[in-house]
């Protein structure tokens, strides 16, 4: 069964007014977008509740993070169960901002996925390389490192919850963006760790999406490679660009 074209829109910590998120959404709502692909935005969570009643119904929600207990005592934190309980199906976790700037170990977002999933949302799950680790050879062994994190604490029917988005640090937000074939290379690894270290059938039905300076001018070709399913967006979401992005298989 082939896999839906998938492309989210990660809005990171923008916009700054509501009368700026009311603009980019009144294009999104507006727009011929392609039936065939699946449509996630995450913006800043104050707006997810908002957002709810007047985004299109073809457009679904995400969290850009979320804690691993439902409850308690964790000041600045949102949890797996408030998230489902405001009917938001989504939620992104490990994107390099998360590992870097605050710290999160691949553990750390390991368990914060066992528990999005346990709570029966769906997790875009980030993985990528620094441009050193690129540069010394150590993609592939990185990007499993992440990965085997998550492998060691679900069941192989968690998988069906999960997209896994290959972005590469060097590429997120420095207009550098890794060749085609670089991309499809990396992604081509993903699906063979997933093979031998899930199974064969989780590995074939994963989507797996490219994240790193995606724009309307690389997408179509980007696209066409065999192992990538989709994008990841980041600062293009939030401009015109990004019907041009979700109709990138048009």
């Amino acid at each position: 069964m082939p896999r839906q074209f998938f492309v989210g829109g990660n809005f990171k910590m923008n916009p700054t007014s509501q009368g700026q998120l009311g603009s980019i959404i009144s294009i999104l709502n507006s727009a011929d977008l392609d039936s065939t692909t699946e449509i996630v935005i995450a913006p800043p969570s104050l707006y997810l509740i908002p957002l709810k009643d007047t985004v299109r119904s073809e457009l679904q929600l995400s969290a850009q993070n979320c804690y691993y207990k439902d409850s308690g005592a964790f000041t600045g934190e949102i949890s797996p169960a408030q998230l489902v309980d405001a009917n938001i199906p989504y939620v992104i976790l490990g994107h390099s901002e998360r590992r870097t700037l605050f710290h999160e170990t691949s553990e750390f977002v390991a368990q914060k996925t066992k528990a999005a999933l346990d709570a029966t949302l769906k997790v875009i799950l980030c993985v990528g390389e620094t441009l050193p680790e690129r540069e010394t050879g150590q993609t592939a062994a990185v990007v499993q490192k992440q990965l085997q994190a998550v492998v060691d604490v679900l069941q192989e029917s968690d998988w069906s919850g999960v997209v896994i988005a290959y972005e590469p640090v060097w590429a997120i937000g420095t207009g550098k963006v890794a060749t085609f074939a670089q991309a499809q290379e990396a992604h081509f690894d993903i699906r063979t760790f997933l093979t031998q270290a899930v199974s064969p059938a989780v590995a074939e039905s994963t989507r797996i999406i490219y994240g790193g300076s995606v724009t309307a001018a690389n997408c179509k070709d980007l696209s066409t490679q065999s192992d990538v399913d989709g994008f990841l967006v980041g600062g293009a979401s939030l401009k015109p660009e990004f019907v041009n992005i979700i109709n990138a298989r048009n």
